[in-house]
């Protein structure tokens, strides 16, 4: 089969590659969409030991069965792989597995590529009708989804009544912002530093965008601060902006060095939240939402072919990308 392999630091190659075995339990799943992410481009730019060259990487995808239950049917899929039999899986919090694995990380090789094996547990078969290429957003906006759902439990205040500050305009970010207002929340804001995805945010979606660099958010003003890059910088910017009992969703994963006020969380009782990824109950809500129309057209993704997916992460490296999502199809 063909596939675009991680080859070294700021290198991807279209090149022949064996074709993957299903283990007892998984099928294989022909790939039709495939979105680039942030952990993507974080390997990309050989920043991420778990992703050592040559690998192949994708983890956002969907496509059809060929095998099992689901043989013939067009599905999106988990990538998160978990063993079923610990107190987390058991307990409903799979995605917190102290023996999982992720498709695209060593040892299992992603989607980027014409075909993937996945444990048929892990497949949730989309509607009818639904568009693949909407459908492989649902890992991202599963991802958004499963840390709204924990900030909602926190906060003091409904959301209706609070304003939300989402750092980051990308795909979690972005997905963030819609089901924000999708429950309700009337003040959304996004902030990001690149003008094309601040365009995207305000003048497509309708959306309140800043540039965190020139125009910081105002100083206790947001009840909820949505963190969806992770860096030192953003989790500043996060503790500047929350007001006094309101909370910080940290999801995104850039950097583990400081930045956390820790002395405003303390005095002014501020709750800040980790939340990873998504369970199989958010995944199969995610399907639901996007196919319902819950947040929207949906037209803030650009479609690349996959063998092309070298020049789509030069534009993403370089800033040229005004699309929260790129997604490669085969």
């Amino acid at each position: 089969m063909k596939a675009l392999v991680y080859t070294g630091v700021q290198e991807l190659t279209w090149r022949d590659e064996p074709e993957p075995v299903a283990n007892q339990g998984e099928v294989e799943v022909v790939v039709d969409a495939v979105g680039v992410c942030g952990s993507d481009m974080h390997a990309y730019h050989g920043h991420d030991e778990r992703r050592p060259a040559p690998l192949i990487l994708g983890h956002e995808a969907s496509g059809r069965a060929t095998s099992g239950r689901y043989k013939g049917k067009r599905v999106v899929f988990n990538p998160l792989v978990t063993c079923g039999t610990c107190d987390e899986c058991l307990g409903g919090r799979s995605n917190l597995c102290g023996n999982r694995e992720i498709i695209s990380m060593a040892p299992r090789q992603g989607a980027f590529a014409e075909k993937v094996v996945i444990p048929e547990s892990n497949i949730v078969e989309i509607p009818e009708g639904m568009d693949p290429v909407k459908a492989a957003l649902t890992e991202p906006v599963a991802t958004a989804l499963h840390a709204i759902g924990v900030a909602e439990r926190a906060l003091w205040r409904p959301l209706g009544e609070s304003k939300g500050l989402v750092l980051g305009g990308g795909a979690i970010g972005l997905s963030a912002a819609l089901i924000l207002r999708s429950r309700g929340c009337r003040h959304v804001t996004i902030a990001d530093t690149n003008a094309l995805r601040r365009d995207t945010a305000q003048k497509d979606q309708g959306f309140s965008a800043i540039d965190p660099l020139s125009a910081p958010p105002r100083e206790n003003s947001f009840e909820l601060v949505i963190d969806a890059v992770g860096g030192r910088a953003t989790r500043k910017s996060a503790c500047h902006a929350v007001k006094p009992g309101g909370v910080i969703t940290h999801i995104g994963l850039q950097d583990s060095n400081d930045g956390l006020d820790i002395r405003k969380l303390t005095l002014q009782e501020i709750m800040f939240i980790g939340t990873y990824t998504y369970t199989m109950v958010d995944f199969r809500a995610t399907v639901a939402a996007l196919h319902s129309g819950a947040l929207g057209s949906l037209d803030w993704i650009e479609k690349r072919k996959l063998a092309d997916g070298n020049q789509a992460f030069q534009d993403l490296h370089n800033g040229k990308v005004s699309a929260a999502k790129i997604i490669l199809t085969t």
